[in-house]
């Protein structure tokens, strides 16, 4: 996970550090805990996050991606797989989100 937390998290991190170290072992047990591979995890994460409409969690994933070295093409892609299964304006919505951080990604 990113060391730099989104506003809200990093305050609940600072404000509630045995909360946060008791969530993020979750969530390390979590992904640890079945067969997928990392870009597996990232992409089916990024996916969960535009299906749940959670725009925080969707650049974060995206960032996190890029960090690990998933392409522009990759996670776009899941943006548009959503459109059939979510719904045309979901998916939309979710590639706009992706596009978010891809298109500050290229400007760095």
């Amino acid at each position: 996970m990113s060391e730099k937390l989104p506003s809200a998290a990093g305050h609940i991190a600072k404000s509630y550090p045995d909360i946060w170290k008791n969530y993020s072992a979750f969530g390390k047990a979590i992904s640890e805990a079945g067969p997928l591979d990392v870009k597996s995890k990232r992409l089916v994460n990024l996916a969960l996050a535009i299906g749940g409409r959670s725009e925080g969690a969707v650049h974060s994933h995206v960032r996190q991606a890029l960090e690990e070295g998933l392409t522009k093409a990759e996670v776009e892609h899941v943006a548009l797989l959503a459109m059939t299964t979510l719904g045309f304006p979901q998916g939309v919505a979710g590639l706009s989100w992706v596009k978010d951080i891809t298109d500050e990604a290229n400007r760095d």
